[in-house]
């Protein structure tokens, strides 16, 4: 399951990355964004946000769980900022050993939160990102 837990994240963070790198790319298609400026730009509140509106739907997470995880969301956008602050030169290919490091650090303790069928969900959801799948879980039959 660790596996699994650290593919989610990672596959979490590539998926995040490549959007954002898309974007920054094709807004400022004259100069290139740095690799600090991308990073920033994926590790953003706004980001926090997504991801956590994102986690809660796919996961089914608990209000309590819900501010759980945007404490743990928001100590590693800190964490990947202070990184980025220590090193602004620096590529996002020698960056990314220890921004994977960070991110299994957090997926780890999400990971400890999730109850059972939780659990079962996050392992469905990795099959989905490991298959390519855009579209995340569907709702519930009774939610509207």
């Amino acid at each position: 399951m660790k596996k699994a837990a650290r593919a989610i994240i990672l596959a979490m963070c590539s998926i995040v990355l490549l959007g954002k790198a898309l974007s920054a790319a094709a807004q400022s298609a004259q100069q290139p964004p740095s690799a600090s400026q991308e990073l920033q730009a994926i590790h953003s509140p706004q980001s926090i946000d997504q991801e956590l509106a994102r986690l809660t739907k796919d996961l089914e997470l608990t209000p309590e769980q819900q501010k759980q995880v945007r404490v743990l969301l928001e100590e590693h956008h800190d964490r990947i900022q202070a990184l980025l602050d220590k090193n602004p030169a620096s590529s996002r290919e020698s960056l990314g050993p220890q921004i994977h490091a960070i991110s299994d650090e957090t997926h780890h303790q999400i990971h400890a939160l999730l109850n059972d069928h939780q659990r079962e969900l996050e392992s469905q959801m990795q099959q989905r990102e490991n298959n390519g799948e855009e579209a995340r879980r569907p709702a519930p039959p009774n939610a509207h």
